[in-house]
């Protein structure tokens, strides 16, 4: 009953917003604001991706589960990377794989930490984000890195049919994620190493494999985000943190948007969006965006109280 209350409400709850705010501000529907809304929500998108790798690797136990608080530092990093390459001459293919290299080896240290040195993906990645924080005020010294470059336009300002090329981002990246993720032998292991890791092991699975490779997509995804955050800011930018709680609220509101209630690459494209109108609908009506923090706090409770709910009857 609460499942199918979840599930449904959830969608009801996306298209109430959608309608109230086409009624409060014209605009709002019309072509040009939903394909902005896209390419807003590609940077947040991008990441949550990342983040909904971990969570189905590593289960979705909020504080003993699958989880990678770094990513939004990781995304600062990797732009603070590529600008700094980028200035120094440097062509697109070499800074262009060293940035997305860097955005690897902080989710292979991050799963490494994890499953070699057993330490709570909470605790590792909370680290790991003071670290990344740190590396980036130094590179930065605490300053916006401005570059330009032909990927970095072609980011920003390239269309194709119309569709805004960030957009285009956000919605290859979820169809690439969704075929491995959810359509894939290594996507149906993933699922299992993180629902059901002793039966996995049982079965065979190389579960600190799986979830090693679970943190890997996360940081290459953050490293994609991170040349996304680029060009839409023009080169790196302080406050990347800022973007955590976004990125957390949009990962745990996709699993209501799934049919089994569990971390998803289509739930979170969902939740991505949900978000993505959210803010531009307040942006429309001049509302103060720190009311958008205050709903995506509300969100993560209401999900994570519904979760606990769940798991509870099914015991």
């Amino acid at each position: 009953m609460l499942e199918a209350i979840l599930r449904r409400g959830s969608v009801g709850v996306f298209l109430a917003i959608l309608v109230g705010f086409a009624v409060a501000a014209p605009n709002f529907l019309s072509v040009g604001n939903v394909a902005n809304v896209f390419s807003q929500s590609a940077i947040l998108g991008v990441l949550a991706f990342g983040l909904t790798c971990v969570i189905i690797g590593g289960g979705s136990n909020v504080v003993a589960g699958g989880l990678d608080l770094s990513l939004a530092a990781n995304l600062g990093l990797c732009a603070a990377v590529f600008s700094r390459l980028n200035n120094a001459g440097l062509d697109l293919w070499q800074s262009l794989p060293l940035t997305l290299a860097c955005g690897l080896a902080v989710g292979l240290l991050n799963g490494l930490a994890v499953v070699v040195l057993r330490l709570p993906p909470l605790l590792a990645t909370l680290a790991s984000m003071n670290v990344l924080a740190g590396l980036e005020l130094v590179l930065t010294e605490n300053t916006v890195v401005s570059t330009d470059s032909p990927l970095l336009d072609l980011l920003s300002g390239g269309t194709w049919l119309g569709v805004p090329a960030l957009a285009w981002v956000l919605l290859l990246t979820a169809g690439v994620l969704t075929l491995l993720i959810q359509h894939s032998a290594y996507g149906l292991r993933l699922h299992a190493v993180g629902e059901y890791p002793q039966a996995a092991q049982a079965a065979g699975i190389r579960v600190p494999g799986y979830v090693l490779s679970s943190y890997a997509l996360s940081g290459l995804c953050a490293a994609l985000a991170a040349l996304c955050s680029a060009a839409f800011f023009s080169g790196s930018t302080t406050g990347s943190g800022d973007m955590l709680l976004s990125v957390v609220a949009i990962a745990f509101l996709g699993v209501v948007f799934s049919r089994r209630l569990v971390a998803s690459i289509p739930g979170t494209l969902l939740a991505a969006l949900l978000i993505g109108f959210l803010i531009n609908g307040f942006q429309l009506l001049n509302v103060s965006s720190f009311w958008v923090n205050g709903v995506q706090g509300v969100l993560i409770l209401l999900v994570v109280a519904a979760s606990s709910a769940l798991n509870r009857g099914a015991r």
